[in-house]
């Protein structure tokens, strides 16, 4: 049979059988898991919400994910952990990132309809606009108490003590935290509380708090990871705390902080995976179970290497989606997350530990059609 014949028998066979549709698989599209554009014959996009401490890299994976995907677009708003997570409960988005995962009160009202992966490693960046000085070496009941307002000057001995031969300034500190319900904000409380309890109660651990050094003056708030960076670089002699990634991008200070076996630690890809793999016993097997407790098992990571403020953070899917080709996005996203999202990490994050990727994998299977 000539060429042109076989074309013509092709086309035969097609009206025949009334336009059936055709789809392309991505050059690593198993059948089980057929393009949304394949099903319905047309874009499928995914809504989500939640913290700006995990956008860059989702941005970074909403470009990537195209080229296999074509038919997949991944719309994210940077509202904040805790607006990603009511936008979540109230079923408004298809997914949400947040830091921490759901509370355990949260999760039990969900049980068996949500899956939590953790996906990617950040780390909290101590920055501060301080001319002159770099290196700065700070502990957590120092953090402590400037946020509590109780040390007002750059000089004062808590600081000094820990940097000896650094020409501090006597200038008054400005203390910039997060304005908005943040997963940032819960890390950074979190790990105040943990390394220096008898300074910072556990009533000042959340994403939203009453700061204390508000009430000094010397408070100042910022929407977002970029809103706290953009107070620190237009204010000389403040200091924040911002995912390492805004920090990179930014040039700001980065401060050395002191971790659970006394070692002053730097953020970065080493010292982030460094602290998940000391925190991988604490952990839950299945992304159906409550993780409610796996922020605590990293922050303040025992080991040598660990940086004290490291976090994972988290994608919280349904295990049900009305639409057939949402459904199939969904998983689609999980499984290209899983098998080549590390390859494109953004500067200023770590890739997880293949333990929790495989814990991850659990999930392809969790989510159905409801």
């Amino acid at each position: 049979m000539n060429l042109r014949l076989l074309l013509a028998v092709i086309v035969l066979v097609i009206v025949a059988l009334g336009g059936a549709s055709l789809y392309l698989r991505g050059p690593d599209q198993s059948p089980e898991m057929e393009t949304a554009e394949g099903t319905v014959g047309g874009e499928v996009a995914l809504q989500g919400s939640g913290s700006t401490f995990i956008y860059p890299q989702i941005q970074a994976w909403a470009n990537k994910i195209r080229g296999d995907y074509p038919h997949i677009i991944i719309n994210y708003n940077p509202a904040g952990s805790g607006a990603g997570q009511a936008a979540f409960l109230d079923r408004t988005v298809d997914f949400a990132g947040s830091d921490p995962p759901l509370s355990r009160s949260q999760w039990e009202s969900l049980r068996g309809e949500v899956v939590q992966l953790p996906v990617i490693l950040g780390t909290v960046a101590i920055v501060y606009n301080l001319p002159g000085v770099s290196g700065l070496k700070l502990d957590g009941e120092a953090l402590a108490l400037i946020y509590k307002g109780e040390v007002e000057y750059w000089d004062d001995p808590v600081i000094a003590g820990q940097n000896p031969g650094v020409d501090l300034p006597h200038e008054r500190i400005i203390v910039v935290h997060r304005s908005d319900s943040s997963g940032t904000t819960h890390v950074f409380t979190l790990f105040l509380h943990k390394a220096a309890p008898d300074v910072w109660p556990g009533e000042l651990v959340g994403k939203t708090i009453d700061w204390p050094v508000d009430s000094t003056g010397r408070g100042i708030g910022g929407n977002g990871n970029q809103g706290v960076t953009e107070q620190v670089r237009s204010n000389e002699y403040s200091i924040g705390y911002v995912e390492y990634a805004y920090a990179l991008k930014n040039n700001l200070n980065i401060a050395l902080i002191k971790n659970r076996e006394g070692v002053y630690t730097a953020p970065s890809v080493e010292t982030a995976m460094a602290a998940a793999s000391n925190a991988l016993v604490s952990i839950p097997s299945s992304p159906l179970d409550d993780w409610s407790s796996a922020l605590d098992a990293i922050v303040y990571a025992p080991g040598r290497d660990s940086y004290p403020i490291t976090s994972w953070s988290f994608l919280l899917f349904y295990t049900k989606y009305e639409d057939p080709a949402k459904a199939e996005a969904v998983r689609a996203f999980i499984k290209w997350i899983i098998d080549k999202g590390y390859d494109y990490v953004v500067e200023g994050y770590a890739p997880i530990p293949e333990e929790l990727r495989e814990i991850n994998s659990k999930a392809l299977d969790a989510i159905t059609v409801g």
